[in-house]
């Protein structure tokens, strides 16, 4: 019954365990959502404009066709999520603490996002504009950058990646001396 309202305006929702649910068309403006449970629930066509996700659960949610507009989360299980599917329109989300493993950001525009201190294992970044965002104290083992744009993006603090600069815009990108190793990884070299 909780979220059967068609629209929800700063209202926090606690401790709610919604697995396996759909809720479709629904608008959430200003909303709090702190220790939920919300995985593998289908949330297609939903709007979230100014939200915050704090300690929740939402891995293999469905977001197709989802506007995420000003959305945050914080210490989040973001597994499997199709963040590709969701709606290109004022697409905005930060990340703080997140595991996001297996997740795609495939083709998305999210310039000036901040993954910070998240786990990137096997997230798809093919074709999104991530032009000055900043990857700090994160994991991006496995990701995948192809035709990723990443001009000034902030790596110096990310570990485990491997970019291609040929197939990667990263004019004034920001690496640390140690991170120089994930852009030369084709190459079959020694950095001593």
């Amino acid at each position: 019954r909780l979220m059967e309202n068609l629209i929800h305006v700063q209202k926090t929702f606690e401790k709610i365990v919604y697995v396996d649910k759909k809720v479709n068309n629904r608008e959430f403006e200003d909303c709090v959502f702190k220790n939920c449970d919300l995985s593998n629930s289908d949330f297609s066509y939903s709007s979230f404009m100014d939200c915050e996700f704090i300690d929740c659960n939402l891995a293999m949610t469905k977001l197709s066709g989802t506007s995420l507009k000003g959305v945050q989360f914080k210490n989040c299980k973001l597994l499997g999520i199709q963040f590709e599917e969701c709606d290109d329109f004022l697409f905005n989300v930060n990340f703080e603490e997140c595991v996001l493993d297996y997740s795609s950001f495939a083709n998305k525009k999210m310039p000036k996002t901040k993954f910070n201190s998240c786990s990137l294992r096997e997230v798809s970044f093919v074709g999104t504009n991530l032009t000055s965002s900043v990857f700090d104290n994160s994991n991006l083992d496995g990701a995948i950058f192809n035709n990723t744009q990443l001009a000034g993006a902030d790596f110096s603090k990310a570990t485990d990646f491997k970019i291609d600069p040929e197939f990667n815009p990263m004019k004034k990108a920001k690496f640390s001396t140690q991170g120089i190793i994930g852009l030369l990884d084709k190459y079959d070299i020694k950095i001593q």
